[in-house]
């Protein structure tokens, strides 16, 4: 790959595996699909548009690369999980465009125009497309969400989500201790959970003590996503960048209970 070229599309991957995990419902998934993708730009430069943003050209290869291989297709993808294998027939059974047009609107902050030129659609399909993937989430499994934040002003905005959304909140923990605590009383079937707590404990120890008792779907909310996207460990399947916007959060929650997805943290 020439060095301009990487350079102009570097920044953009830790985003687009968070994207493609997202959408396949899993790491293992997720990450198989950025690799194809970047195989076939060493192998072909060429392929990738340089006339459009960098942003752009990468999510429409990872698009055409996707949906060539997701809907009947010979291509096998070696080690996925039984969750992720149950997620990829799930995706193959529906039409998956409006989840896609809503995580890249979303999550991923493309105009409607961008994520049009992105999954190769007509710009007017987008909001039709949106308008469907909020009908699905509002049909989405109602369940009892456990927030771990210690800023009550984002506690409260994650409340007023949740509750929209027909969720009810079982509880709010501010400190590792509380969180666990609160899981092992309310049972919850979702969690929302910070990085940094209250009182300089881990909301990720906190998850990881949580998962070790039983399995649940896991969001994570940090202004540092970077952190754990390096590729050096096991990494969240849903996350989310502070500040957020309410739809990206409906987004991830109807995502995570579609896959039920649990976090995926090192031990």
């Amino acid at each position: 790959m020439p060095e301009s070229l990487s350079q102009a599309l570097a920044p953009h991957l830790p985003f687009l595996r968070r994207y493609a995990r997202a959408l396949t419902g899993g790491q293992i998934s997720g990450d198989a699909y950025v690799r194809a993708c970047l195989l076939a730009i060493v192998n072909a430069p060429a392929i990738i548009d340089r006339s459009v943003h960098p942003k752009i050209a990468l999510y429409r290869l990872f698009h055409a690369i996707w949906s060539g291989t997701q809907l009947g297709s010979d291509v096998v993808i070696d080690g996925l999980s039984r969750q992720e294998t149950t997620a990829q027939q799930r995706l193959a059974a529906m039409t998956p465009e409006s989840r896609q047009a809503l995580l890249l609107t979303t999550m991923e902050g493309f105009s409607d125009e961008d994520a049009a030129a992105v999954m190769g659609i007509p710009a007017e399909r987008v909001q039709p497309l949106l308008s469907d993937a909020l009908a699905e989430i509002d049909r989405q499994t109602r369940t009892r969400v456990l927030i771990i934040e210690d800023e009550p002003l984002i506690a409260m905005d994650l409340t007023g989500i949740v509750q929209e959304l027909g969720h009810e909140v079982a509880a709010v923990a501010r400190t590792r201790t509380d969180a666990v605590e609160a899981a092992a009383r309310e049972q919850p079937g979702l969690v929302l959970a910070d990085i940094q707590l209250a009182d300089g404990s881990s909301g990720i120890d906190a998850v990881k003590d949580i998962l070790s008792g039983f399995t649940l779907p896991v969001i994570f909310i940090t202004a540092f996503p970077q952190r754990l996207l390096t590729g050096e460990r096991p990494e969240p399947t849903f996350l989310l960048t502070k500040p957020f916007d309410p739809r990206t959060v409906k987004a991830a929650i109807s995502q995570a209970l579609f896959f039920n997805s649990t976090a995926s943290v090192a031990a």
